[in-house]
């Protein structure tokens, strides 16, 4: 399913903006191919989870498939600015809106207010003066926000509370952010009748995320020791894989850890016997002050039997691994063309903003998208593959050969947090 205009012959990979999926409660899901017959799958999902996952009897016993729609992940965001079908706009803003309020995708709490500034808009109309109100935000302020940014309490305390009329931050800074919400120009049935430029206004304001439309899997990573016995342990993370690059995202402060580009890193991945299966990320840092080679190793627990029913199952760390890969001979592929699209001008629907060549990157000091490397436990080492003695490497004597280029390039840190200025 498209929805621009002057698309003919045979759909590729980034050619559709939505493909169909199979999920379940379990967290398994199946990428459907255009062979493939959902009602069959189906039918037949106890059979799949006995045959290829190493779920309990009882779990198999109460899992319940639902079939769901998606965003299609090689499909390119300037291909989005191009759609013209309010429907296909409508499911897009649907998806996006939901990854939002499940803080799949990470947002500041700015954004996070101006996003829902749109979808009050899209649900009440335009903003009329005392309607709604702060209180009555407040009752379904989850609708608007990501939970995490409701702070809603609990007990005698949140019930006396809940019977005031002043605002809280949460629905004031969205009463605010809807009040500043733009109108197209037009008669006010035109308003009411057309959604689309708001749709759109919502998929832009998200296109400024880098992890927007992207792949995400569970996995782990070791914390930094810490404490006189230097514990460690492991945290939880999603792993963000898109056009766009690889993000690695905490999945219980909704931050993110580590964000590269496919010209900063370089990858692979090991899957020893009875071990769990490792993705490397290596990437240039530093150690007080001195350039390294940093190592960080994401471990998944899961396998991915799913992508085409294989016969054999993959680890999720070799389906992560080979998307990158593909993810980049998607970009590479996609560039010759792009100066022709730039001087070409793709038209762009009434009220919309013009497709930008480059969106903003998200540049706040702290912003929930930037790198904290220093949160993260790497290995730091030297081109002989020994840790850290203070030289400085070259990612070109990387351990992996799976990256970008392997000419030699510049070298570059991947920034923290403390080092950007205030966007």
């Amino acid at each position: 399913m498209d929805g621009t205009e002057g698309n003919g012959g045979q759909p590729g990979p980034a050619d559709r903006s939505h493909r169909s999926s199979v999920s379940s409660v379990g967290a398994r899901e199946v990428q459907l191919k255009p062979k493939h017959q959902p009602y069959k799958l189906g039918r037949q999902w106890q059979e799949l989870l006995l045959r290829f996952t190493d779920a309990p009897d009882d779990d198999v016993a109460m899992d319940e498939p639902s079939l769901q729609f998606r965003r299609n992940v090689f499909f390119p965001k300037r291909r989005e600015l191009q759609i013209h079908d309010k429907e296909v706009l409508r499911l897009l803003y649907e998806e996006a809106k939901g990854n939002v309020l499940a803080a799949r995708y990470p947002c500041d709490v700015e954004d996070c207010e101006a996003l829902g500034a749109l979808v009050c808009r899209v649900q009440f109309g335009p903003y009329q003066p005392g309607q709604p109100t702060a209180c009555a935000l407040r009752e379904k302020l989850d609708s608007f926000l990501p939970a995490h940014l409701c702070k809603r309490g609990h007990g005698l305390f949140a019930a006396l509370r809940g019977r005031g009329t002043k605002a809280g931050t949460g629905e004031q800074g969205l009463l605010n952010a809807y009040r500043r919400v733009k109108e197209v120009a037009g008669s006010e049935s035109e308003h009411e009748a057309s959604l689309s430029p708001h749709y759109r206004a919502y998929l832009l304001k998200c296109h400024e995320l880098p992890f927007y439309g992207s792949a995400f899997f569970h996995g782990e990573i070791d914390k930094p020791a810490q404490g006189f016995l230097h514990r460690g342990g492991q945290k939880p993370v999603s792993v963000a894989i898109g056009l766009e690059g690889v993000h690695v995202i905490d999945s219980r402060e909704k931050h993110v850890l580590l964000g590269l580009r496919f010209q900063e890193l370089s990858w692979d991945h090991t899957s020893p016997e009875e071990e769990e299966s490792v993705l490397w990320l290596e990437f240039d840092g530093d150690n007080e002050g001195t350039p390294v080679n940093k190592l960080l190793k994401i471990y998944s627990k899961q396998l991915s039997w799913l992508i085409a029913l294989p016969r054999t199952p993959v680890t999720v760390a070799e389906l992560m691994s080979s998307l990158i890969e593909y993810c980049i001979e998607l970009s590479q592929a996609a560039e010759p063309a792009t100066p022709q699209e730039s001087a070409a001008g793709p038209a762009s629907a009434p009220g919309s903003s013009p497709p930008p060549t480059q969106h903003p990157q998200l540049r706040r000091q702290g912003s929930v998208v930037c790198s904290r490397i220093q949160h993260l436990s790497t290995i730091d080492y030297v081109e002989e593959g020994e840790q850290i003695k203070r030289v400085k490497p070259k990612r070109s004597t990387s351990f992996f050969s799976r990256q970008l280029s392997l000419g030699q390039g510049t070298y570059a840190v991947v920034q923290p947090t403390e080092s950007l200025e205030q966007g």
